[in-house]
């Protein structure tokens, strides 16, 4: 996530649900896209060597490619910009490859997309020896994603995940230990207790998936059943109508019933959620670690007060029960190859540079989002610039991926609209009716 922006995760609209079905049978969409894209293939740089195009979701990751290609000889890479948000990229990604697309060598790929893509037959697999390499001391979150079907498509570039921010004097006068993991409910108990808020995001986009995922994970369950994830939409089993997801609900709600509610929860995204932590009442919230760097230039500008961050501190995620780690929400990239690239080879080279420790730690450093790899976090320039990187360290190797399914955009797009508004769920009613939308939706039964 940019220092100074909300991540890529909170898009404004959520994602059209495509799935294979939809990829493969929709010959108009195919035309319509191959008539779009008249400018594809394989750029001409008069270097005598083929020219890699890396589309790449944010203008940080430009000098990474630039890099790269003046360290190669076998080839040069040039970069082309996406939308700057995440259905935005995905549309834009899923056009191409539907044209056959050549010039998409290498792709940042947001994890949630990649099962689609992949079960489409739009990426290359790694091969298990390329598996092997790039999982090396990644860490446990960024690895799980990158997989699908037990193979790997997105070699993990950069991973990103939330933490529990709060401000110091608010938890101490609460006589709230943060030294020891504290969980929803005493967070909340904490925010009435001094008349201050709990910032999450609530709004009807990714945000909501998110926290919800976070939620039932975090109480042991699951939205669908992970062994249900494959090709076949009529197999999808729906399991959040459970223990998990009622205990989800109940937190949601709890929030949004209470005084911790900041203001406009139900439209609440990052942005939102850190102005609300910025304001008096301000005191606990949920969000990703750009908003420290975000922090430092409110200071600058004289937006916020001096000091500000002094007053800041930060911990692991909260727990749903005191005696169970949270499942960490996660976000981030991986780098994939297009299936139709005519230097697959080549394009497996560059990601090696391109995800490499040194372009990891200078991404971190420029984009404010967390490598993948654990060796990051032992950069010197990275433990300065981000005290907080042991908690984001931990949240990375505790994480729990979003479903990974090639119906994904079905899956988010039931979960937006069962547990949304927060204020206006029930229990006892939004794991069921989810549920029942998510497997009414892939059995082409109900529409959402």
């Amino acid at each position: 996530m940019k220092p100074m922006s909300a991540p890529e995760t909170s898009s404004s609209a959520s994602p059209p649900p495509t799935t294979r079905r939809r990829v493969l049978g929709g010959a108009a969409t195919l035309a319509l896209c191959a008539t779009a894209l008249t400018a594809c293939g394989e750029a001409n740089t008069g270097t005598g060597v083929p020219t890699l195009t890396w589309y790449i979701n944010n203008a940080f990751d430009a000098p990474i490619g630039e890099r790269c290609s003046e360290e190669a000889e076998a080839y040069d890479i040039r970069t082309e910009q996406l939308p700057n948000n995440a259905a935005g990229q995905r549309e834009q990604i899923l056009r191409r490859l539907a044209a056959n697309d050549s010039s998409m060598d290498i792709l940042s790929l947001d994890p949630p997309y990649m099962a689609e893509l992949a079960e489409a037959g739009f990426l290359r697999p790694f091969t298990g020896e390329e598996r092997e390499e790039f999982s090396e001391d990644v860490l446990e979150g960024p690895l799980q994603q990158s997989l699908y079907e037990d193979t790997m498509f997105g070699a993990p570039f950069f991973a990103n995940t939330q933490l529990l921010w709060y401000k110091k004097s608010v938890a101490e006068e609460a006589g709230l230990d943060m030294s020891e993991p504290v969980t929803w409910d005493q967070i909340i108990d904490a925010a009435e207790q001094t008349d201050s808020t709990v910032a999450v995001q609530g709004q009807r986009n990714e945000s909501l998936m998110v926290w919800v995922n976070a939620l039932v994970e975090s109480a042991g369950g699951a939205i669908i059943d992970p062994d249900s994830q494959g090709a076949d939409a009529e197999d999808v089993e729906a399991t959040i109508d459970s223990p998990a997801g009622k205990r989800a609900a109940e937190i949601m709600t709890r929030i949004a019933d209470s005084t911790a509610a900041p203001p406009a929860l139900s439209t609440a995204a990052e942005e939102t959620s850190r102005a609300a932590f910025q304001e008096e009442r301000g005191g606990f919230m949920v969000n990703w670690p750009y908003v420290w760097n975000a922090f430092a230039a409110g200071e600058e500008d004289g937006t916020l007060p001096a000091g500000f961050r002094e007053d800041v501190g930060w911990a692991v995620y909260p727990r749903v029960d005191a005696d169970t780690p949270a499942a960490t929400p996660i976000g981030g990239v991986g780098l994939s190859v297009g299936a139709f690239s005519e230097h697959p080879d080549l394009a497996v080279d560059a990601i090696r540079c391109l995800r490499s420790v040194e372009s990891q730690v200078e991404h971190m450093l420029t984009g404010g989002e967390p490598g993948a790899n654990a060796a990051v976090f032992e950069d010197p320039r990275v433990r300065e610039q981000f005290p907080m990187w042991e908690a984001i360290r931990t949240g990375l190797v505790d994480a729990a991926p979003r479903p990974i399914t090639p119906f994904y955009g079905d899956v988010t797009g039931a979960i937006q609209q069962g547990y949304h508004p927060p204020s206006e769920i029930s229990p006892e009613t939004a794991p069921q009716r989810t549920a029942e939308l998510i497997e009414g939706v892939l059995s082409n039964e109900q529409l959402l």
